[in-house]
């Protein structure tokens, strides 16, 4: 089985599906971010080199809540990702509260 053929939840991004990996998908869940705040990321943020020939990109989002019993006014969501031909696969997602 191919990494491509592992991936789950799309969604098209400048005629490209946007594919999160299972193991980014379990990574909102466990850092507190949304498939949304992911999309929205790649979609409206500027694309810079990750490790292993991979690109992140970083957004902002008014958070104004707890996280892990304690308050914080901003979420950063930085999904690391492969850009393929005709597909961009979310290899996995960090996720900062400040």
């Amino acid at each position: 089985m191919t990494f491509a053929n592992r991936q789950s939840e799309q969604v098209e991004e400048k005629g490209k599906s946007i594919r999160l990996s299972e193991h980014a998908k379990q990574q909102l869940v466990f850092r507190g971010a949304t498939e949304v705040q992911v999309f929205d990321a790649i979609r409206t943020e500027a694309r810079a080199p990750a490790e292993l020939g991979r690109l992140e990109c970083r957004k902002n989002f008014i958070f104004k809540s707890q996280w892990n019993n304690k308050y914080y006014d901003t979420q950063q969501v930085r999904p690391i990702f492969v850009e393929e031909l005709d597909e961009i696969i979310v290899v996995t997602i960090y996720v900062y509260y400040f």
